[in-house]
């Protein structure tokens, strides 16, 4: 990039700084691809509709052609006194192309030019979010079902409350992921809609034909109104609200690895490929990664805030705040697609200590539950049950037993109808009991993961 203290001013008079505080070719240069599609488009177009001579429509295009290879080789030299990506390719078609280059901007404005860039970006990066939205379930699946029979202790409130699968644990983030896919084909859908045609805010005064244009750049519908073409960021606020509700669910999922992965709880050891050494500790083995993802979505969600409060007091129609949609709209797209990619490759690495999570799912009372039901199956009313438990909990807490240590005379205690049979509770037979769809039970869960595989493979 050129040296910003080296910047004289544009032709417009603009002091070097205000040139330097309204540039923004730094970081829009990643709008290059969809900006140089839409112009070659727009271009035909215009040739097609005898707007421009057709031998200029043609040189318009292949001159564009030559400099997205300048571009993509590293050759291509980006001018910051040109203030941002667009107006950098459009000079330097003129230079390559003579006065033909001078016709591309008939019949357009900056303001629908931008916006179809954006949301040619946005559909993009939506495609992209489900792509890898997709890889990562086929992650968490593969995981799942490695290990479909492993027991391990079920939360509430971070306290254990009732033996689940692992397998039927790991599904629920499979089911938050789904929702995100979801989330951002609606967010698809919204951006799907051509603006350019629109001009600066009120149309152009050309024969142009907006069908042409956006059945060519992959667009189903155009714009009905060409304020609102120019000005809406709905699609972008869409994109980051799904991108931050995604971020949500990696970072819930982040903090249970750091959590599975500690000493205390030993149910899971992450592979030396994605943890980290102590500097002077080294025994450590850090869960970085998962710290990372929880720590970064965070920036997605001010990204999220950022754009409603950009949005929230602009008249109609375009503003020049709106450039400030673009910085963390990129930011977004790139920390969600680089989590799902980085979780995508971890997740299979993780080693399941499935023996030690079955020990902690049948110690202490998270079977309380499964021995009320006993009783309810006896013909005790629940309420009743639930009091007796809760003092047969409160006896064991206080002799500092399990319930697994409990003799039937210590069941008795507080209600005759324990039997013989009260003793053979345990993990296992929890979470078989629970044979209900959406249930734990090994069969309901079997079947989810052949479902989930089923609509992962669909999706695809």
């Amino acid at each position: 990039m050129p040296d910003r203290k080296a910047q004289s001013p544009t032709a417009k008079g603009l002091h070097p700084l205000a040139l330097q505080y309204s540039a923004s070719v730094d970081y829009d240069i990643l709008l290059y691809p969809w900006d140089i599609r839409a112009s070659q488009v727009h271009a035909t177009m215009l040739g097609r509709q005898n707007i421009i001579p057709e031998e200029d429509a043609q040189a318009i295009v292949q001159g564009l052609a030559e400099i997205e290879q300048e571009i993509e080789s590293g050759e291509f030299q980006w001018r910051e006194d040109l203030e941002d990506v667009h107006l950098n390719i459009e000079m330097r078609l003129r230079e390559k192309i003579g006065d033909a280059g001078a016709r591309l901007h008939t019949a357009r404005s900056r303001n629908d030019q931008v916006a179809t860039d954006v949301r040619l970006f946005v559909m993009t990066a939506c495609g992209t979010a489900i792509e890898d939205i997709r890889g990562m379930q086929g992650a968490l699946l593969g995981v799942a079902e490695a290990h479909a029979d492993a027991v391990m202790p079920g939360y509430t409130h971070l306290q254990r409350a009732q033996p689940v699968l692992f397998a039927h644990h790991l599904l629920a983030y499979f089911e938050m992921l789904d929702r995100d896919a979801e989330r951002f084909a609606a967010a698809y859908d919204s951006a799907d809609e051509l603006p350019l045609g629109s001009g600066a805010l009120a149309g152009v005064p050309y024969p142009i034909d907006r069908e042409f244009v956006a059945h060519e750049l992959g667009f189903s519908r155009i714009s009905r109104n060409s304020i609102d073409a120019v000005s809406d960021r709905d699609f972008i606020v869409d994109f980051q609200a799904a991108a931050a509700t995604a971020m949500m669910h990696l970072s819930r999922l982040s903090e249970e690895i750091i959590i599975w992965s500690s000493e205390e709880f030993g149910f899971i050891t992450l592979s030396d490929e994605f943890a980290t050494g102590s500097s002077i500790m080294p025994q450590k083995r850090n869960p970085d990664i998962a710290e990372l993802a929880r720590g970064r979505t965070g920036r997605v969600y001010g990204n999220l805030l950022a754009i409603l409060t950009t949005l929230k007091g602009l008249p109609l129609a375009y503003n020049r705040d709106l450039q400030e949609d673009k910085l963390a709209l990129f930011q977004s797209a790139d920390i969600l697609a680089t989590t799902l990619t980085v979780f995508t490759a971890m997740l299979p690495t993780l080693k399941v200590n499935a023996e030690h999570m079955a020990a902690a799912a049948n110690a202490g009372y998270l079977l309380a539950t499964d021995v009320a039901d006993y009783l309810v199956r006896k013909g005790v009313p629940f309420r009743d049950a639930h009091q007796a438990v809760a003092g047969l909990v409160r006896h064991a807490e206080s002799a500092g037993k399990p319930l697994s240590d409990l003799t039937l005379e210590d069941y008795r205690r507080f209600s005759p109808e324990f039997q013989e049979d009260v003793l053979a509770l345990d993990a296992r037979a929890s979470i078989d009991a629970r044979n209900v769809p959406g249930g734990t039970a090994s069969r309901q869960v079997s079947a989810a993961l052949a479902e989930a595989r089923q609509r992962l493979e669909a999706a695809k």
